[in-house]
């Protein structure tokens, strides 16, 4: 009876974990794992949380191709002394300056909203500064929000600009945005207004021309025309291959 009962005392002890058994085991774990937690870290372009990465997504295609180097910006600065023509004799008649033409304009300031009523455009502007990652692949990519985006290293709308000034904004997919109308409603003739710091100035539509991204950098919308003012955004039909450029000038 002694044995007996040692035998049932044995039978019911529990069976210690084996080697196999803690393989299982963990293997049970770490699939539990992958399966929670694996999708969004391994899978980047996969779904993603409403209203976050997705929006960033829909607009994330207004990358803008840069030429270098960057065109300084502002004013045109007073010359130094020293280079400074000489007076005139006094018996020699002072020339008339050259009669001014063109509009008005307030003193070069920076721009703070764009008024656009036949592209359905009434944004905010803010001042942008390339960083140096932008510089060194000459691309720019403005943040994302519907509003525009002044490049501060070239020109300043208003009298004494030197430079094109350049204002650029996203395209959305699937949401209506300001810069989404350049590309289906903006016309050669249209008129628009810049509001400054110092004054608004009104501006005709001259051009409204696409250009492949990787060309962008090196096409004539670069060079240096005093009082100019550009709009970039993806062109909407394409936004992944083109750009939108509207060129304008003082009206």
């Amino acid at each position: 009876m002694a044995k007996q009962s040692g035998r049932h005392e044995l039978a019911k002890r529990p069976r210690g974990l084996n080697r196999g058994d803690i393989a299982i085991l963990a293997c049970g774990v770490l699939g539990f794992l992958s399966f929670t937690f694996g999708g969004p870290l391994l899978d980047q372009d996969g779904g993603t949380a409403p209203g976050t990465t997705a929006a960033v997504r829909s607009a994330g295609t207004s990358s803008i191709q840069l030429p270098l180097p960057l065109a300084v910006s502002g004013r045109p600065a007073p010359p130094a002394a020293s280079m400074m023509p000489a007076a005139p004799a006094a018996s020699a008649p002072a020339a008339a300056p050259p009669a001014t033409t063109g509009p008005v304009l307030p003193e070069a300031s920076a721009p703070q909203r764009i008024i656009y009523p036949k592209a359905a455009m009434d944004t905010a502007v803010h001042a942008l500064a390339p960083d140096s990652t932008a510089v060194e692949s000459q691309t720019i990519v403005p943040p994302t929000t519907m509003d525009g985006y002044w490049l501060t290293p070239f020109g300043v709308p208003g009298n004494g600009s030197t430079n094109t000034t350049y204002v650029i904004g996203h395209s959305w997919e699937g949401q209506d945005a300001p810069f989404n109308h350049l590309s289906s409603a903006a016309a050669v003739g249209d008129e628009f207004d810049v509001a400054t710091a110092t004054g608004t100035i009104r501006y005709r539509v001259d051009s409204v021309t696409t250009y492949l991204k990787a060309a962008l950098k090196d096409s004539p919308i670069w060079d240096m025309v005093p009082s100019r003012l550009v709009l970039i955004s993806c062109y909407t039909e394409d936004p992944w291959g083109k750009n939108v450029v509207v060129s304008a000038s003082p009206a």
